[in-house]
């Protein structure tokens, strides 16, 4: 619109040059092209709003045009442009009044051009172009507001999304920090109240018993401190930052609770996570078995499948209906591990009857499954593996 406004300006002034000799009215003409076409370029300066000095300017603007009109009716058609800048400046109303006005100028310029002569064209087309000059910026400007509230809503969605996404990080977070404390601080604070209230028991007829109890709940204490302080750094687990990987942890674990641990398989690399959430099943599943089963003997097996990795657990002690346990009878140990296991897209399966122990299975898949039937992978994906060498309760040396 600026640049058809100064080519239009130029074009008739032009025009007047060309049409009529210099005369008295030629430095006027050229004096008022001047002063509009320097009051056009202050404009974009101005703003777009309906302010004081913007509606000042544009008053300006129109009363030097109207001028020029009535001096050199070929400057009518610089109307057109400033059709727009009183639509974007006013309301709609005064708008459309402002057009009004332009559009009679310009007819009036129009039939003063025909020296006296009536075309109905030159009545006609002035109103026709400003109609259409209107409808198109009415248009223009409700594409615009609905690309705004586009955008605007956009905006808000992209809030309300962040906000969804942080709540569910939140809650995600404090799931696996519950899960961890359950774990790890809860378990290790049961095992030490169990252990001082035997040793309290015990503390006049046998203190040599009582001492170990003592040494023992301050063995838990030590690593219960130690991973207080790595749930502060965030980092993984305490056995397994120690160094040596899952199995080595398992080992270490086995051996403070009095458990048997084998390995079946070729060994392969596992992913951090799969190494953290396997831990933390066998440690949860121990402190269960400990706190619960009354067993004589415990086996831990980590078996390598191909397409999977399988944790089993297996006590021979007074074992339980896992059907209860599936309605949250016996609190947040199973449900914390099926959470760990489904995190990463694994199962975990419990096989127990009252009084013939327990089978607790983890299966976690690997990043490369392989079809069943294939070399070393005899189980179904997904299905739970039995250990290979079960616990004997009369001979734990079995396991």
């Amino acid at each position: 619109m600026h640049a058809a406004f100064f080519l239009l300006l130029g074009a008739s002034l032009v025009r007047y040059l060309l049409r009529h000799p210099w005369g008295d009215r030629s430095p006027w003409i050229i004096g008022l092209s001047a002063a509009l076409a320097g009051l056009y370029v202050l404009g974009p300066v101005l703003g777009s709003r309906a302010t004081p000095r913007r509606l000042a300017w544009l008053g300006t603007v129109v009363a030097v045009w109207m001028v020029l009109v009535v001096l050199a009716p070929s400057f009518a058609w610089c109307a057109v442009p400033l059709f727009y800048t009183g639509l974007r400046t006013l309301p709609p109303r005064a708008a459309l009044v402002l057009v009004t006005l332009l559009t009679a100028f310009v007819v009036a310029a129009q039939l003063e051009l025909a020296h006296g002569g009536f075309d109905p064209n030159l009545v006609i087309a002035p109103p026709a172009v400003a109609a259409i000059a209107t409808a198109v910026f009415v248009h223009a400007e409700r594409l615009s507001a609905r690309q705004r509230a586009l955008i605007v809503d956009l905006l808000r969605t992209r809030r309300e999304l962040a906000a969804t996404e942080r709540r569910e990080g939140t809650l995600a977070e404090r799931q696996r920090l519950s899960m961890e404390i359950h774990d790890t601080l809860a378990q290790g604070l049961s095992s030490q109240q169990m252990l001082l209230q035997a040793a309290d028991r015990v503390w006049d007829g046998d203190p040599a018993a009582a001492r170990r109890h003592v040494r023992t709940a301050e063995s838990i204490t030590e690593r219960s401190l130690a991973e207080a302080r790595r749930f502060v750094h965030d980092l993984a687990p305490v056995d397994l930052a120690e160094g040596g990987g899952l199995e080595e942890a398992l080992r270490a674990l086995s051996a403070r609770e009095s458990a048997g641990f084998r390995t079946d398989g070729a060994a392969v690399p596992l992913p951090d996570r799969v190494q953290s959430a396997l831990l933390r099943i066998a440690q949860g599943a121990l402190a269960n078995v400990r706190e619960h089963a009354e067993a004589g003997s415990v086996a831990l097996t980590l078996s390598y499948l191909g397409d999977q990795v399988v944790l089993d657990i297996a006590d021979d002690g007074r074992g339980f209906e896992p059907t209860g346990a599936a309605r949250g009878v016996r609190g947040h140990g199973l449900p914390a591990m099926r959470a760990r296991a489904r995190q990463l897209g694994g199962t975990l399966t419990v096989e127990s009857a009252p009084g013939e122990g327990t089978v607790l299975s983890a299966a976690i898949p690997l990043e490369t499954p392989r079809r069943p039937g294939d070399p070393g992978n005899p189980e179904r994906p997904g299905s739970p593996v039995k250990p290979k060498n079960p616990v004997n309760p009369r001979n734990p040396e079995s396991s």
